[in-house]
This record gives C-alpha cells, sequence and structure tokens, in this order.
C-alpha cells in the first residue's frame, strides 16, 4: 500500500473533488494534507468544504487559488508544499458548454494537463514514490449499442469536443508513464451524482425543477441510457487505486446502475413527490421532451470487474438509496443551493480569497 505525506487534488472545489477530500479526511484514515487547488470558475465551490475548511484548515488542509494553465503557478504549490501525490480531477466537464464553446475545454483539460504533468516530471525528477493519477470519463470511448459494456482496453472513440478533451488528456498522461517513467494511474468513470452536485447537471437540475414546479427538460425521446455512480463510492475507488493500484495502469469505475434518462426522470419525480408529502405522480406532468442535443451518445455502461477482483473495491448504495439520499440533501440545503445560483458565493469568494491571490 503507496503512503503519501502530501496530496494535491486538482479541481478539489468541483463536485467530485470535494467529495473526494471529504472522503480522506473522513473515511479513509490518511493522516497526512491536502491541498487543494482550484481555479474556482462557476462549478467550483469552496462553500462545499466549509466543514473540512473548520477542522482541518491551516493543519492539514489547505487551498490555493491557482489555474492549472498556469504552469508557473502549479510548479510554485508543488515546490511550495512537495506534495508526493496529485489527483487530477480539475477539467471543463458540461457536453452541452463544450458543444457551443469548445475552446475552454482544449485549453483546461489538454493545456491544463499537461502543464500539470510537466511541473510534476521537473518537479519529481526521477522519484519513484510519487504518484500522478488522473481522473476521466467513460464517454472518451464513445457510444455503445443495445448490448456490450466498456472495458479498459476498449479503443476511444470521443463524440464531442468534450469527450475528445479528455480521451487527449488520456493520452498524454499514458504517455509521460511511457516516455518518462512518471509514475501514473488512471480511472474513467461513469456518470456521477450525489451531494454537492453543480445544478446545471441531470440530476441535481431535474430535483432542484421538481421542488420549483419548473420543467423537467428530457432530450430525444429520453431513451438515451447512462451508468450511474454514487460520489461517495468514486471517491472510495480513487483512494483504492492511488495506494494499492498497479502503477501504468487504468481501472474503470461504475456504478453498475444502467437507466434510461426518462427513467432517472421518473424516479426522481417520485422520490421528490414522496420526501414532499406530494402524490406519487405529482411532478411527471412537469416532463417536457426537448430537442436531442447533436452527437448525443446513445448508452455507456461500463464494466468495472477489474477494479473489484484486483483492489477489492465494491459499491457502498443501490442507485434507488443513492437517488433518495442525493434528494435529501438538495431539500435539506436550500442555503448551498442559493449560494451557487444567486451570486452570492463569488461575492464570498472575493471577501474572503481576493486579499490571499
Amino acid at each position: 500500500m503507496r503512503e503519501f505525506k502530501t496530496i494535491l487534488v486538482t479541481g478539489g472545489a468541483g463536485f467530485i473533488g470535494s467529495n473526494f477530500i471529504r472522503h480522506v479526511f473522513r473515511k479513509s484514515g490518511y493522516k497526512g494534507k491536502a491541498v487543494n487547488l482550484d481555479k474556482l470558475t462557476y462549478a467550483g465551490n469552496l462553500l462545499s468544504l466549509t466543514d473540512i475548511e473548520k477542522e482541518y484548515g491551516g493543519t492539514r488542509y489547505f487551498f490555493e487559488h491557482v489555474d492549472i494553465c498556469d504552469k508557473a503557478g502549479v510548479m510554485k504549490t508543488l515546490k511550495d508544499t512537495g506534495a508526493d501525490c496529485i489527483v487530477h480531477f480539475a477539467a471543463e466537464s458540461h457536453v452541452d458548454r463544450s458543444i457551443t464553446g469548445p475552446g475552454e475545454f482544449i485549453q483546461t483539460n489538454l493545456i491544463g494537463t499537461f502543464n500539470l504533468l510537466e511541473a510534476a516530471r521537473e518537479f519529481w525528477k526521477d522519484r519513484k514514490d510519487v504518484l500522478f493519477h488522473h481522473i476521466s470519463t467513460d464517454e472518451v470511448y464513445g457510444s455503445l449499442g443495445d448490448i456490450g459494456y466498456f472495458f479498459e482496453d476498449t479503443a476511444y472513440d470521443p463524440r464531442s469536443p468534450y469527450s475528445a478533451s479528455k480521451a487527449g488528456s488520456d493520452h498524454l498522461v499514458m504517455a509521460y508513464h511511457h516516455t518518462y517513467g512518471l509514475p501514473v494511474t488512471l480511472s474513467n468513470c461513469s456518470n456521477n451524482y450525489g451531494p454537492y452536485h453543480f445544478p446545471e447537471k441531470l440530476i441535481p437540475l431535474m430535483i432542484l425543477n421538481c421542488f420549483e414546479g419548473k420543467p423537467l427538460p428530457v432530450y430525444g425521446d429520453g431513451m438515451n441510457v447512462r451508468d450511474w455512480l454514487y460520489v461517495e463510492d468514486h471517491a472510495s475507488a480513487i483512494w483504492k487505486i492511488i495506494t494499492d493500484g498497479k502503477i501504468g495502469d487504468k481501472y474503470n469505475v461504475g456504478g453498475e446502475n444502467e437507466r434510461p434518462n426518462l427513467e432517472v426522470v421518473n424516479l426522481i419525480c417520485e422520490i421528490a413527490a414522496g420526501e414532499n408529502g406530494k402524490p406519487k405522480d405529482e411532478y411527471k406532468s412537469l416532463i417536457t421532451y426537448v430537442k436531442d442535443r447533436p452527437g448525443h451518445d446513445r448508452r455507456y455502461a461500463i464494466n468495472c470487474d477489474k477494479l473489484k477482483k484486483e483492489l477489492g473495491w465494491k459499491q457502498s448504495v443501490t442507485f434507488e438509496d443513492g437517488l433518495r439520499q442525493t434528494v435529501r440533501w438538495y431539500l435539506n440545503n436550500p442555503e448551498w443551493i442559493e449560494s451557487v445560483r444567486s451570486g452570492e458565493y463569488r461575492k464570498w469568494i472575493e471577501k474572503n480569497y481576493a486579499a490571499r491571490d
């Protein structure tokens, strides 16, 4: 089992990154430090880590307001912290946004990852007691038909600017391992859901629209299939990989919860109605079909047998239980939701961190 003194988490203020940091401190048994390096774009929210900041801030948890595209800033952070592990979440990740504005995705996901790899190679030199772990997506594999699964050796076939940029970053990471001997691991995950998810993605958007009586927009016929992974289970998988995974190897992380989008929305409607004391079908009338997005992949399904067999990982919740926990979290955290939507979060950042930059 590998042990680290200081883990640098890029994109640690984002949805999955913040849940990973919380897992590291609350559930992993880790005794070292964690440095959250984040640009704080619209989807980065330090309010998602106020409990960690309160308990560990200044002793074991630290925040650095740095863009991964700023190589000098990344290098300075590595030197200042002496990080011996980088867990790289930072990325532009919304497919719709990549269709309307692909440039940001190329800059952050490709150039940003390149900068991190170069900084790690320069700072770590030939050390072997270090690790660069790259988090990627199952979307790099393309689209499946009605049967079959994505495996670790499935050929890449990205269909959107987002997935193409992530595929490129995957290849860069593995190239740095094979060319320069940089110790790396890589994981490709299915669709995440859970607490602290920015409300532009399917599940949080549908939950909040239910609560507010707004239309529930479903692309096309609603039969696009995704595999849903509870974010806490993803965090535990990453921890397993960075501590026990084989250097130079990649692992698929899936929830093994294939669902058509329409089925997911219907289930959200039923759970939200139950939590609000409404009739079971109260919210289903809000479902509205909208024009499908360009290049919309029909089905993703991930095989994660390798992760289970080699590292002993497994999911902790069923999709129904995880979704119920997620609905309850959004119902019980209106302040976080309002802060994200109203711009109050941005004011909080300016007040608390502008002087530190």
